[in-house]
């Protein structure tokens, strides 16, 4: 599993004008991307480490400070434009298995006390945020 972690001053996610997902203040807007053997082992790891991982300000965690998480289903984290002008899709998963271990990413969030937003699987997203810093990060688990 991929995630693209942004700390946030706020962030939303809108599917047809309707916003299915946001947090305000201080968080995470995490975008995160499935491949073929991922599990929901990968899944509960990657929770654990985006519960914990210390990147708000003041060096403290979501964990430390109760801060939220927008999480967001990303399958181009896994594109490949290394050759050629058009980037590949190979190594996503696809969505029937990356949507459960999405949602179990989110679940595991939750069962550690996260306040989770999110966007809507494989759905036409338009997402907002304020970076915080500017301040992103890659985590691979």
């Amino acid at each position: 599993m991929r995630a693209v972690v942004q700390r946030v001053d706020g962030a939303s996610v809108v599917v047809a004008g309707e916003t299915v997902g946001e947090i305000t203040g201080e968080g995470l807007c995490v975008l995160v991307g499935v491949t073929h053997d991922d599990t929901p082992e990968k899944a509960a790891q990657l929770a654990r480490k985006l519960w914990s991982v210390r990147v708000l300000d003041g060096e403290k965690s979501c964990s430390d400070v109760n801060a939220p998480l927008l999480v967001i289903s990303q399958f181009t984290l896994y594109g490949d434009a290394r050759k050629g002008r058009r980037p590949t899709w190979n190594a996503a998963a696809p969505g029937p298995v990356a949507e459960p271990l999405v949602d179990e990413v989110v679940a595991r969030l939750r069962a550690l006390g996260a306040h989770v937003e999110t966007g809507r699987f494989g759905a036409k997203m338009s997402v907002s945020l304020t970076n915080n810093g500017p301040f992103t990060v890659l985590l691979e688990v």
